[in-house]
């Protein structure tokens, strides 16, 4: 591949995500950017189909004998703090940076991944088709994203999930169980000895969530984080004794822990009503003997486990979450990405899949591995 292939895929993906940084795509508002994209698409001649705000495209050799691989990212973003001195909106390269909205999570992900199905796409020998999918809510981990996608995309045997990592391998990942908690008391007036205070009812339990410490401790990702972050009550008066305190606590969970084990270990230790939001984003890894994970190894890169959540977690399958970008930079304010990390993250990624995807020792190793 020459270097003058990678400066045109590099200048079209900046333009790409210059133009959706200056398009707003909340989560479940992401119908101008899905507008973009499919525009994008086919203007490179490129059929793409569209289900809700979810976009993807097949390469043009796709074969149903093959296995497939999906290359995801999504094009929703969160809503800017109030700490930005910069408009989210308006695209600014400035000292070798370019600033706004989704820059790093995940815009810079998503170009540089549809950058890579671009130079794979006309490829006739690939021992893998390619899915490529712009997907909806991943910030809000919404049923109309990558969960509503996939029955539609047939099967898919493993992925890589475009999520800024500097590149490095995010192998596994920490799953997600928000719990709400709820304790009851009776009501009274502050002023007198009367009522059972929800509030102090509710104190034990949450110190044992700030002081526990569950015993099975992952070498990739670490032990299970648990942290109050809301707590209400059922009134706003100040002289009234709460009847009820509702808290909500946020649980990282390693691999080693089914949610189901953890949620009994909880609810035999505190004496709140302990409901889950969720049991969808359980905790995923990919084996470190995969195809994929031995060529970014041969590419010295390092294989990590990831504290924060992802599309990966919706997966039934292998996946791999890697792109260019700091996750550090997520989600703060007037954020931004290197222009030099798009160029990196389009080679990066080519360089990753090449050892796969095209004829060889390791494209038949993939295929034994997934028979």
């Amino acid at each position: 591949m020459s270097k003058d292939n990678i400066q045109i895929l590099t200048a079209g993906a900046i333009d790409l995500l210059k133009e959706l940084i200056a398009t707003p795509s909340f989560s479940k508002e992401e119908d101008k950017t899905a507008d973009i994209l499919t525009a994008w698409l086919t203007g490179k001649n490129i059929p793409a189909n569209r289900l809700q705000n979810n976009i993807w495209a097949k390469n043009k050799y796709y074969d149903a004998r093959k296995p497939t691989l999906l290359l995801n990212s999504h094009h929703d973003t969160v809503k800017p703090n109030k700490a930005y001195t910069l408009d989210p909106f308006t695209p600014v390269e400035k000292d070798g940076k370019l600033f706004g909205l989704g820059s790093n999570d995940a815009g810079g992900c998503l170009v540089s991944l549809i950058a890579t199905f671009l130079y794979y796409y006309e490829h006739e020998g690939l021992s893998h088709n390619i899915v490529l999918a712009a997907t909806a809510e991943e910030e809000i981990s919404g049923h109309n994203g990558i969960e509503l996608l996939l029955p539609v995309l047939g099967k898919i045997d493993w992925g890589v999930v475009g999520e800024p990592t500097k590149m490095q391998l995010a192998v596994a990942e920490k799953g997600l169980l928000v719990l709400d908690c709820l304790s009851y008391g009776k009501a009274g007036h502050a002023a007198r000895e009367e009522g059972d205070n929800a509030i102090y009812k509710a104190l034990p339990d949450m110190e044992w969530f700030r002081s526990y410490r569950a015993p099975k401790v992952s070498p990739l990702l670490g032990p299970v984080k648990m942290s109050v972050t809301v707590i209400d009550t059922d009134n706003r008066a100040h002289n009234v004794v709460p009847s009820q305190c509702h808290f909500v606590v946020d649980v990282r969970v390693n691999e080693l822990y089914t949610f189901e084990e953890l949620l009994d270990i909880i609810r035999a230790n505190v004496n709140c009503e302990v409901t889950p939001r969720s049991l969808r984003m359980r905790s995923s890894s990919i084996p470190q003997d995969h195809p994929v994970i031995l060529s970014g190894l041969n590419l010295a890169r390092t294989c990590y486990g990831s504290p924060t959540t992802s599309d990966k977690a919706l997966m039934p399958f292998p996946a791999l979450k890697t792109g260019p970008g700091d996750s550090a930079r997520s989600h703060t304010a007037d954020e931004f990405i290197f222009v030099e990390e798009i160029g990196q993250g389009i080679q990066g990624y080519i360089d990753l899949l090449r050892p796969v995807l095209l004829p060889s020792p390791a494209a038949t190793k993939v295929r034994e591995y997934i028979d």
